[in-house]
């Protein structure tokens, strides 16, 4: 009998400073408690699996048919790259390389010679403001924008009428190949935009990540003949490695859509989701009201989703790392992360305490298809949540 598992990652939702915050100047980051207060957040359904019984959220009035935890991020980053990774198995004992006084020129110069085009911008900057500020420049010119943040990120900003999407991919896969060793970024991003000043960015968007360096769960289930199924930009953290299928997504709404759409289909394996809304439009832009807005569209459609469960299901809801719209930072925030574990086969109000890694994720995941999680770091915690 086919055995499912959802695995929904809401990027950048992280609920409080981890010990080490200060190293990284994320002291006092708490995602989820910024939003909290806001008055348009409203999440019964969240409150009600237990997202607010997870050590130091002080709230315990609400019971919850759920089992959940703190996650801690063991490896030393706070992107998406290493979040994700690590949600998988992955330990990363380094930060991936970041820029934040811009690209060495050598290595824009051979990215110039490979593409026929100069380079305008090269430092962090806002992916919103960039292209208000270089957006002209690049129409007259023909430079491609390339820039940055505080994230291990090469991004790459072209106007469609300028440089087509698909010529835009091919110079993101030439700087992807480019990209290694010292200067392995996690991730090489299309941004196209379009229309006329102040230009807007449009959906089509695309990552190009450093492959795991080692096994992942993917990797597991999938050479267990398994179905592995990416929603969002999943199969682009990982290269595409791992997976069977994906389904890239718009937005949120978009994302629940495709993963409602999933959970009405017979299939056997994983399927693996990230909303990415929450960091990249609201996150990022320190936007507290459009997180909790956000947030609240999606405990409406997760009340849609649970539904479709079927009694051999297992749903985990996490994220990868923090981004405290409420701080005067728009970066990524060095924190805790929540996680919901909910099944039919899976006991009730269990506090699984302080996890030393979202590890403990993807061996759980493992045993729950009966698979080893040997060579894939985390330790699994199935056997304390089934029945």
């Amino acid at each position: 009998m086919a055995k499912r598992a959802f695995l929904i990652v809401l990027d950048s939702v992280g609920i409080g400073e981890m010990p080490d915050a200060a190293l990284w100047g994320d002291e006092g980051s708490n995602t989820l408690r910024s939003i909290r207060n806001h008055p348009d957040f409203d999440c019964p359904t969240l409150t009600q699996m237990g997202l607010f019984h997870i050590d130091g959220m002080g709230e315990k009035k609400h019971s919850t048919h759920t089992c959940y935890a703190k996650m801690s991020e063991a490896s030393k980053g706070k992107d998406t790259t290493i979040g994700h990774w690590e949600i998988a198995g992955v330990y990363s004992e380094n930060p991936l390389p970041t820029y934040p006084n811009g690209f060495p020129q050598d290595l824009l110069d051979e990215f110039s010679r490979i593409t026929g085009r100069g380079v305008l911008c090269n430092k962090p900057y806002s992916g919103t403001e960039v292209i208000k500020d270089y957006g002209e420049e690049h129409i007259r010119t023909g430079k491609l924008i390339v820039y940055t943040s505080a994230d291990s990120v090469f991004q790459i900003a072209a106007h469609e009428d300028i440089v087509p999407v698909e010529t835009l991919y091919t110079y993101c896969k030439a700087a992807r190949e480019l990209l290694v060793g010292k200067h392995g970024v996690g991730r090489v991003i299309a941004r196209p935009f379009t229309g006329e000043y102040p230009f807007a960015r449009t959906p089509r968007r695309h990552d190009y990540s450093l492959q795991p360096p080692s096994t992942t769960m993917a990797d597991v289930l999938k050479d267990a003949g398994l179905d592995v199924i990416s929603v969002g930009k999943i199969y682009d953290i990982f290269a595409g490695k791992g997976f069977t299928e994906s389904h890239p997504t718009v937005n949120n709404e978009d994302g629940m859509d495709k993963t409602l759409a999933l959970a009405k289909r017979d299939f056997n394996g994983l399927c693996f989701i990230n909303l990415v809304d929450f960091d990249m439009v609201y996150g990022h832009r320190n936007d507290v009201q459009g997180y909790a807005r956000a947030m609240t569209a999606f405990d409406i459609r997760l009340k849609e989703f649970l539904p479709l469960l079927k009694d051999d299901d297992m749903l985990i809801i996490t994220a990868d790392h923090g981004c405290d719209p409420a701080t005067p930072s728009t970066d990524h925030s060095r924190e805790y992360t929540p996680m919901i574990v909910y099944g039919k086969r899976l006991k009730e109000n269990v506090d699984l305490g302080v996890r030393d890694s979202f590890a403990d994720i993807g061996s759980t995941v493992l045993e729950w298809f009966g698979l080893s999680s040997n060579g894939i770091f985390g330790k699994s915690f199935l056997k304390e949540i089934v029945k």
